[in-house]
């Protein structure tokens, strides 16, 4: 399956009542992975640009849980996407091997980002002209 068909919005189920809204997440149940990691990402102008890499083993699900986000995914292979993250229960799942840029947030932003792995620095390819080189060498 191609790369950009594995990506998904996937929508949290919410339960409320007059306190309030709760959206819960679980690992292996509603995202496909297991959490091994979770951050998230605050504070950020709306000119600036975070992620700018590509993972060769982690899979993600990003979720603006307050505020606004945009989202550019590449495939490498001239295919790209742009996803808005503006509401609480919803986010979007990545495979591995997707170049991603997040960026266009709002003052109020708050991404939070739910990986299948631990952190390791040597899976992050950070130049998008490598990236594509290894996508080439994985379709030939």
């Amino acid at each position: 399956m191609h790369k950009m068909n594995k990506i998904q919005i996937i929508e949290f189920p919410q339960h409320g009542d007059e306190r309030g809204h709760l959206v819960i997440i679980e690992g292996s149940r509603d995202i496909p992975f297991e959490i091994k990691r979770a951050f998230y990402i605050f504070g950020s102008d709306p000119d600036v640009v975070r992620g700018q890499h590509a993972n060769r083993e982690s899979e993600f699900v990003l979720i603006n849980v307050a505020g606004k986000s945009k989202v550019k995914v590449k495939d490498g292979e001239g295919n790209e996407a742009i996803y808005c993250l503006d509401r609480p229960h919803t986010g979007i799942y990545l495979p591995s091997m997707v170049w991603k840029d997040m960026y266009d947030f709002t003052p109020d932003s708050v991404l939070l980002v739910l990986a299948s792995t631990y952190y390791v620095p040597n899976e992050y390819i950070r130049e998008y002209d490598k990236f594509v080189m290894e996508i080439q060498k994985k379709n030939c």
